[in-house]
């Protein structure tokens, strides 16, 4: 799932330097969404580890 963030990222950062504004845009708006998709899964993790009911590698 983080290489598909990177790659969104880097998808926005292209578009909106050679002026695709709307391409630019939806990429990063599904960046943005990956990437709060992402923090969610991380805090259940950490919550879950901390409790002792997840096994952390």
């Amino acid at each position: 799932m983080l290489q598909l963030l990177i790659l969104l990222v880097v998808v926005a950062l292209v578009a909106g330097a050679l002026g695709f504004t709307g391409i630019a845009a939806g990429a990063a708006a599904l960046a943005k969404i990956i990437f709060f998709i992402m923090l969610i899964g991380i805090a259940i993790i950490v919550l879950l580890a901390l409790t002792g009911l997840a096994i952390i590698f």
